[in-house]
């Protein structure tokens, strides 16, 4: 899975990594490369939930709509 996410520097120091598609999903780091690792796990954990989650009828369908 590829997810886009946004980092920038922190006005604080260190940079903070959004995650457009995961409404919430932020996290930081001291530097790009733990920014970039907390988000990681970030996303895993958002994303945790949903997958214990994902119990639906066999005849059931999934659709992908544009807005």
């Amino acid at each position: 899975m590829i997810i886009k996410v946004i980092l920038e520097p922190s006005d604080e120091g260190g940079f903070t990594v959004i995650v457009p598609a995961l409404p919430g999903c932020i996290s930081e780091g001291d530097s790009k490369e733990e920014a970039l690792n907390n988000i990681r796990e970030a996303i895993e954990l958002y994303i945790e939930p949903i997958e214990d989650d994902l119990i639906f009828a066999s005849n059931a369908e999934q659709f992908e709509i544009a807005m």
